[in-house]
């Protein structure tokens, strides 16, 4: 599903392009129909669909999922409020990514881009064609008016980047934006950085008042193949196919936006939502539970083949899912406190135990790619943390000690070695357990720690975790809370929260959207930045990944941020897998060659209406 991304796509050299000389530079030009972070886009400009698609698949049916919790708003873009599942989904970009390249943007609402070759500005030549769902045209003033709302309201994470980065932008006629970048600042990435804006309607954000800073049950007017259809809080959202979709022949939209109706069913916690699937509420889910996976599908559905329970590929990289700690609270701030926390999490005991050997650690934050740092650093890896070790921004350790993995511990729950190591760090950093078997500092304050939980079958993973850290010392606590509450205590201003589960998120061509994952800038004011990291040696080399010229400079640079993120123990890594495991209704169909990136089944699946109409017949489904 290409749903709008905060993070946005990445970019830089493309292929497929012609050289004018033009006016608006001095050098040559390059005129494309997309752009790659490094080396050649995979797709000529004439391609007919995109490679892993069924370009005749018919369009028809419904496909419907679960989501925990409930909703208030359909303004995606504020910090106030929960906004509701795939609220962005009706918005399109200049620019789209695919599900089986990584850093290329092809073009999407415009035809071609143009830029230099030192990428300082970007013109986009919009679609003509190009229109809102209400049947209005999508122009440049509309782009131009989505970046002033953008960098001026709204989440302060695309404020930062396109005041960092962007001059501004300029409508050259109608169907012609041009997008000036600063000087002095990398600009590999800034062109599919504006590319990824999502295009708001000039006329309904004006007309209806609406402000991106406030809720609303008003969703976007946008030119994608879905709109709203219902609204019904805290219930269910649903989305239509838009019959009218302009873009609907384009080649990169052939064979996909299937459905008639995309239906997201809520619920309060996992329990009663697979009950519900099970009596067929809805009928699509990917199950993320280990213990539902393996002991959950032995209902009727599943025995007499009307439900499908399937183990499909997965090549990305891992998420990130780890427990976070808070950084801004004091008694996190000793990095020997954080490492003796991370000890008592037996992730060995938990998968045998809990999730049935389904997991695998996560020991990077690009875990399950290439970009993992591995061992000592390399001499190019050292060449880039040499300077900061002589800065005083990294130990020198850095250089001779192999990247941090997470822990390894027995197959008991408490892991005997693991609580000596732990406990020695918490005496050295003042933590010292007193004759109630309770660890307090020289203030007489208790080491307390609160995990703050609002997905109730996460319980039996941070249970036995509470346990093990009260063997320690430590006064630790459960705290279970709702959808709502989590997102409010978890979002700036707030952050009223010890540890959480979240993801230390990246990307694969990183660029300055880790400025709002790490940055010190965003620690205080980013719905990314949970952990509210501030490090000037990760500052310093997000600002050279930035600006890598070639795959091989990034791929040193990831790895060399990598290790130091790492080192800075800020999270305890959970565990991934590299299968999606999936179950539903009888009466999908996808193509053979799911990509590697992404499931796709909102997007690229299909409704088959004989096995539909069979369900009916048997009364499996109404």
């Amino acid at each position: 599903m290409r749903q709008i991304k905060l993070g946005f796509m990445l970019a830089a050299l493309c292929a497929g392009t012609t050289l004018a000389g033009t006016a608006l530079a001095d050098g040559p030009v390059i005129t494309a129909h997309g752009i790659s972070t490094f080396g050649d886009l995979a797709l000529p400009a004439d391609f007919k669909a995109l490679p892993y698609v069924n370009p005749d698949a018919p369009k028809g049916g419904e496909i419907s999922e679960w989501f925990p919790g409930t909703f208030d708003t359909m303004n995606p873009f504020s910090v106030k409020g929960v906004a509701g599942v795939l609220s962005s989904l009706p918005l399109e970009t200049l620019l789209t990514g695919t599900a089986d390249e990584i850093g290329a943007s092809y073009c999407l609402i415009c035809s071609t881009l143009e830029y230099p070759e030192d990428r300082s500005w970007v013109i986009f030549n919009l679609r003509p064609e190009a229109k809102f769902s209400d049947g209005t045209p999508l122009t440049a003033e509309d782009v131009a008016f989505s970046f002033e709302i953008f960098r001026t309201k709204g989440l302060s994470d695309f404020r930062k980047i396109f005041n960092e980065g962007v001059e501004g932008a300029e409508i050259l006629d109608p169907h012609r934006i041009k997008f000036t970048f600063k000087p002095g600042v990398p600009t590999r990435d800034l062109p599919a950085d504006v590319g990824g804006l999502p295009i708001l309607s000039k006329a309904q954000y004006e007309t209806q008042k609406l402000d991106m800073e406030e809720t609303t049950l008003i969703p976007y007017i946008g030119s994608g193949p879905y709109m709203v259809d219902k609204v019904r809080p805290p219930e269910r959202i649903t989305y239509k196919r838009n019959p009218d979709y302009w873009g609907k022949d384009l080649p990169i939209m052939r064979g996909t936006a299937n459905f008639d109706t995309i239906r997201m069913e809520y619920f309060a916690d996992s329990v009663p939502a697979f009950e519900a699937f099970k009596g067929g509420a809805y009928t699509f889910r990917n199950e993320n539970s280990a213990k539902s996976w393996a002991t959950g599908y032995d209902f009727p559905g599943v025995a007499d083949g009307t439900v499908v329970k399937a183990e499909l590929p997965s090549g990305s990289k891992a998420s990130g899912q780890a427990f976070l700690f808070n950084l801004r609270r004091e008694k996190f701030k000793d990095p020997r406190v954080r490492e003796a926390i991370g000890l008592m999490f037996n992730f060995e005991w938990s998968n045998q135990t809990l999730f049935y050997g389904l997991y695998t650690r996560v020991n990077s934050l690009w875990e399950n790619s290439w970009l993992a740092a591995t061992g000592t650093p390399s001499p190019e890896e050292a060449a880039l943390l040499q300077p900061l070790v002589d800065a005083g921004d990294l130990p020198a350790s850095i250089l001779t000690d192999e990247a941090v993995m997470a822990p390894v511990s027995s197959d008991k729950q408490l892991d005997r070695g693991n609580l000596r190591k732990a406990s020695k760090l918490l005496d050295e950093a003042g933590w010292e357990v007193g004759t109630d078997g309770i660890r307090r500092n020289a203030k007489g304050e208790v080491l307390r720690v609160e995990f703050l939980n609002d997905s109730p079958s996460f319980d039996r993973v941070i249970s036995p975790y509470v346990e093990n850290l009260k063997a320690l010392g430590v006064d630790a606590e459960l705290i279970n809370i709702d959808p709502a509450q989590m997102e409010s205590r978890t979002r700036p201003p707030s952050y009223d929260f010890d540890i959480i589960t979240g993801a230390a998120r990246t990307t694969y061509f990183s660029g300055s959207e880790l400025k709002q994952y790490f940055g010190s800038a965003t620690a205080d004011d980013s719905a990314f930045n949970l952990m509210g990291l501030k490090s000037p040696a990760v500052d310093k080399l997000i600002n050279v990944l930035m600006a890598a010229k070639t795959k091989d400079q990034l791929t040193v640079a990831t790895k060399a941020l990598d290790r130091v993120l790492r080192a800075e123990d800020f999270w305890v890594p959970q565990w991934y897998k590299n299968t999606h495991t999936v179950a539903y209704y009888d009466q999908y169909a996808h193509p053979d060659n799911l990509p590697p990136y992404a499931l796709g089944e909102m997007d690229i699946w299909w409704f088959d209406q004989a096995k539909a109409d069979k369900l009916k017949a048997a009364g499996v489904l109404k």
